[in-house]
């Protein structure tokens, strides 16, 4: 696993091998970051970063400037990871153990950009509720986005705020926003790239 962009780009982090995890690859990382820089400036982003694994995706954000990072995973050993990872960059990233739904429910904090790689194990039902709470909660902000990654046998275009969707090999990333109207989800969904 590298850092891909931002303070430091190429630098290798080397997880432990037992951790119960399936990281976003390289390539599908530094795409979803190329459509994330048309949207956004990464200074002073809040981010929440769910089913967070090995912090991957969270240090990604943190190099490219982002400090105020929310990792929550229900594994101890990847929390444990991301915590010591964190320190060792100097990176502002709260790890917290928990199960994902709960801490939604909990939560009332709101962020500028959720992003989420659930187990692709999950069935349709697990994921729609997933998007709906964060939405039900008012968890993103106005201009804010939630991407979810999953894989190509799970739908999630026809829920409320899905604006489109992005295929990158065997996964797909759906991407939600707060405020778009018809016109914006139609020009959008025609932009919409397989391959």
């Amino acid at each position: 696993m590298r850092i891909i962009s931002g303070k430091y780009k190429g630098r290798r982090i080397n997880a432990p091998k037992n951790l119960p995890v399936r990281p976003t690859t390289d390539m599908s990382k530094e795409a979803l970051f190329n459509v994330l820089n048309n949207h956004f400036t990464f200074d002073g982003l809040k981010v929440l970063d769910l089913f967070s694994g090995t912090g991957n995706i969270s240090y990604e954000f943190a190099s490219r400037g982002s400090d105020n990072i929310t990792s929550v995973d229900g594994d101890m050993g990847c929390v444990k990871f991301i915590k010591q990872t964190a320190q060792e960059f100097d990176f502002n990233i709260a790890a917290i153990k928990s199960d994902v739904f709960l801490f939604l429910e909990r939560n009332a904090a709101s962020y500028d950009i959720i992003f989420a790689d659930p187990p692709y194990g999950l069935d349709q039902a697990t994921f729609e509720k997933l998007v709906l709470l964060i939405f039900e909660r008012n968890l993103l902000q106005d201009d804010g986005m939630m991407i979810i990654e999953h894989s190509k046998y799970t739908k999630l275009d026809h829920l409320i705020h899905f604006s489109f969707k992005k295929s990158y090999g065997g996964s797909i990333f759906s991407f939600f926003e707060m405020a778009t109207d018809d016109e914006d989800v139609d020009d959008n969904l025609e932009a919409t790239e397989e391959g």
